[in-house]
């Protein structure tokens, strides 16, 4: 079904100026048409109509994928009592991993996943060299790439928003938004670009992972 995503302000990461009051046409896993709400709509009559608060942005880069799910335990909220909510690295995750099971470890993987996805994530540096957390990852349709494709910061800090410490939006945008592209975008509850960058992608409300709406803020 083609679905139309609008909201306050498109970026498109072609280093084009903003559009305001834009929107995408998705069709399948493509975009198909971007641009002014108006023209989009025109041209897609029949479509579903999506409206997000704030602005449409490509989908985010996490250069820190392999850290973040291999090397840290992210707990089930019904370990929370025990093990706390923050991720479990270094000698806690050493300690926990004799008490291990596969089938925890890929909940963690799953659980990590999700923070990803709730943050725009739409990439991740790879490789995943522990088969578990590699399923989890294909299972999930995020886009694998090599460590050091394309723009970013390998050397930062690992953490879930990667647009901490970033100056422009185009430093952590994995693909930029173009007619014919895989359809990976996010929404994010900011104004524009600046209030984006303070706020961080903790300010997300949706992602988008090739035409599939994977995460929607409650």
């Amino acid at each position: 079904m083609l679905t139309i995503h609008a909201a306050e302000l498109l970026l498109t990461g072609t280093g084009e100026e903003p559009v305001p009051h834009g929107a995408v046409a998705v069709d399948g896993g493509t975009v198909v048409a971007l641009g002014p709400y108006e023209q989009v709509t025109a041209g897609h009559p029949l479509a579903r109509v999506r409206r997000w608060p704030g602005l449409l942005a490509p989908g985010l880069r996490q250069w820190h994928g392999a850290q973040l799910l291999e090397r840290a335990y992210h707990p089930d909220p019904r370990e929370y009592e025990e093990l706390g909510d923050r991720p479990l690295t270094g000698d806690r995750l050493a300690a926990l991993r004799t008490d291990l099971t596969e089938t925890r470890w890929a909940g963690s993987a799953r659980r990590g996943l999700q923070l990803l996805l709730r943050h725009g994530t739409t990439a991740l540096a790879g490789p995943f060299h522990d088969p578990v957390v590699g399923r989890a990852v294909a299972r999930s349709g995020l886009r694998v790439v090599p460590a050091g494709e394309g723009l970013g910061f390998p050397g930062a800090e690992a953490g879930f928003d990667v647009l901490r410490g970033s100056y422009r939006l185009a430093e952590a945008v994995a693909y930029p938004l173009l007619v014919g592209a895989r359809a990976d975008f996010a929404a994010f509850d900011a104004p524009d670009e600046a209030a984006l960058l303070e706020r961080g992608a903790g300010a997300c409300v949706m992602t988008v992972l090739a035409g599939r709406l994977v995460y929607r803020a409650r």
